[in-house]
């Protein structure tokens, strides 16, 4: 895994082709999230392993823990960020007038 940059959040990543005729850009974002969210359970799995392997002694590397439990906290971080940019987004777009 490539860390943060693995994520797909931006457009341009986003392959048309892929969404199908009627999956339209709602089906696309949806998976772009659920894609992300996976991706940021997967780097905390991968820390927590680490983390485990070095308080139970198996000879696992601290700094490569260390490491790994910081990646899935930024990869965390930046997720909740696009949240919050998400929700800002349609609390705007909720109180436009038509």
């Amino acid at each position: 895994m490539n860390g943060i940059s693995s994520l797909r959040i931006l457009p341009a990543d986003i392959d048309p082709a892929a969404l199908g005729p009627a999956g339209g850009a709602e089906a696309g974002f949806r998976d772009v999230l659920k894609s992300a969210i996976g991706d940021i359970e997967q780097m905390e799995g991968e820390a927590q392993a680490q983390v485990a392997g070095v308080v139970e002694g198996n000879g696992a590397d601290v700094h490569r823990a260390l490491i790994a439990v910081e990646k899935a906290d930024l990869s965390f971080q930046l997720m909740m960020q696009v949240r919050n940019k998400i929700v800002s987004a349609y609390q705007e777009i909720s109180r436009m007038q038509f």
